[in-house]
């Protein structure tokens, strides 16, 4: 007899005796029973939630081993996708767990050291001594390219592979995504730091809009997945073009795969209760101290114009300390501006 216990992140515990609790079992290779406590205890409804919960993952689970039991000629790699808010992290660490694997970052922002808050970071106690990589690797004012993404995964997958474990990349950054899942062949580039400059000020002259459209004018597959205030890859792609004569979709030219790929997602299709979370989510973050952690970042000596600081979040809470605009106002905006991301998040990952 299997027993296998699953614990959900409403923080209950099972019970250490079928007879102390209400018996959910389902068949896996072998018996697998979870326990939960009485119903008197938790109440019917939570305990109808947690059984619901608890057959998602069932099936989530099924899926995954008649995965990594389908022969294949590629080593096997799980990615976990989808948009802002809708559940990822908690997916991944469940899947961690059940497979005794470790979980690689691909978040944009997360990579970005002191961004905790902001960004949604997993937190120590979240990880469950879930081993994570590429989290915290670069500070707020360093680049940071796909390809490099690509590079460092690559090599950290290699790694996993050879001790045994299954990689799960988990994140909702669809170019880091496409890079390892469809071996994108992106060739290196020096970044020209004088023609940068020329178009930061060409920027600030006439706001993010005007690079953008720019950029959408000569290559408008790639704009359609950015934001116009993203301008930090907007001028990184219009460099491109003026560097090789060639578009950033027609660089990243797709070589023979690398890995078997099972996609999952928690995203079940309400978008309603996608921006109900999201619109939650940031009220927490303000709970939890955002403010304090721009201010933090900027006593650090971090420039307010630095990469991290320009993305959703962080650039509204700095129009906050400008007296730019109100604290409900600064929550708005970064609660439609996260909406409207996940939008875009939405469309990109319909190839999946």
């Amino acid at each position: 007899m299997f027993v296998y216990k699953m614990v959900f992140s409403t923080g209950i515990e099972p019970v250490s005796r079928p007879s102390e609790g209400l018996i959910l079992s389902i068949e896996l290779r072998e018996h697998s029973v979870a326990y939960f406590p009485k119903i008197d205890s938790i109440g019917f409804r939570k305990t109808t939630v947690l059984y619901e919960k608890y057959k998602k993952m069932q099936i989530i689970f099924d899926k995954v081993e008649k995965f990594l039991e389908a022969p294949s000629l590629l080593p096997k790699i799980i990615i976990i996708y989808g948009p802002t808010a809708c559940g990822k992290t908690g997916l991944s660490i469940e899947l961690a767990k059940h497979l005794g694997t470790e979980v690689i970052g691909a978040d944009s922002r997360q990579i970005y050291r002191y961004m905790d808050i902001g960004t949604g970071k997993i937190t120590e106690a979240e990880k469950q001594g879930i081993r994570h990589h590429m989290i915290d690797i670069r500070n707020p004012d360093e680049e940071y390219s796909v390809g490099e993404y690509q590079k460092e995964t690559f090599s950290i997958i290699e790694d996993m592979q050879g001790r045994g474990k299954i990689p799960i990349l988990c994140g909702g950054t669809g170019l880091y995504l496409d890079a390892v899942a469809f071996h994108f062949d992106i060739p290196p580039m020096e970044p020209d730091w004088e023609y940068r400059d020329r178009l930061d000020a060409i920027r600030q002259e006439r706001w993010n809009e005007y690079l953008w459209n720019r950029l959408h004018d000569a290559d408008p597959k790639y704009a359609k997945t950015i934001h116009p205030n993203s301008h930090h890859a907007v001028i990184r792609a219009l460099e491109v073009l003026e560097k090789t004569g060639k578009s950033k979709s027609e660089l990243r030219a797709k070589k023979d795969p690398l890995f078997d790929v099972l996609f999952l997602t928690p995203y079940d299709g309400d978008r309603e209760k996608l921006y109900d979370r999201i619109n939650a989510r940031i009220e927490e973050m303000f709970d939890q101290g955002l403010v304090d952690e721009v201010k933090g970042i900027l006593d650090k000596g971090y420039s307010p114009d630095c990469k991290g600081l320009g993305t959703i979040g962080y650039k509204e809470v700095l129009q906050y300390l400008d007296g730019k605009c109100t604290i409900g106002e600064c929550k708005a905006k970064i609660q439609q501006g996260n909406r409207n991301y996940a939008k875009r998040q939405l469309t990109w990952f319909r190839r999946y």
